[in-house]
């Protein structure tokens, strides 16, 4: 799978209370995104999420008429996940956005992001990655990449 930094969501993203991605999709610009096709939302672990209580993470799809993503409207979501299932180098956690939920967002939501809410936190630690990709990436693990790009 290649990926493209333009749909690089999070990269390695620390999260310790609930948070949106640092990154969004300006659908004001890129109005074609998946042209009909379903879009896969990726979500790997770069650092192991830890934390002193039995904390959990729901990963989101989200829209939202703000660039900070704020106010926003949930297109998908995971299951809470325990900290204790989000180790890494897990299987990344996949969402499926319909190609119809998309088209069918009310005017105004013109960014598209991901949100990490933290329950029974917060977390001491742990870092995600997301990306969009037009296929299910649920197989095989992530494993941080050991370099940067300058």
């Amino acid at each position: 799978m290649m990926t493209d930094a333009l749909l690089t969501l999070s990269s390695a993203q620390a999260v310790t209370a609930s948070a949106v991605s640092t990154n969004t999709i300006d659908l004001g610009t890129n109005r074609d995104l998946g042209q009909g096709e379903d879009l896969y939302f990726s979500f790997g672990v770069d650092e192991a999420a830890t934390a002193a209580g039995a904390a959990t993470v729901t990963f989101q799809i989200i829209s939202s008429a703000a660039a900070n993503l704020g106010s926003p409207t949930v297109l998908a979501s995971s299951d809470a996940i325990p900290k204790t299932d989000l180790t890494l180098a897990r299987k990344p956690i996949v969402l499926c956005l319909n190609s119809a939920v998309l088209l069918a967002q009310p005017i105004g939501q013109r960014y598209l992001g991901v949100q990490y809410v933290v329950a029974t936190g917060p977390l001491t630690a742990g870092k995600f990655t997301s990306m969009v990709t037009l296929e299910d990436v649920g197989v095989g693990k992530n494993y941080p990449s050991g370099f940067t790009v300058a």
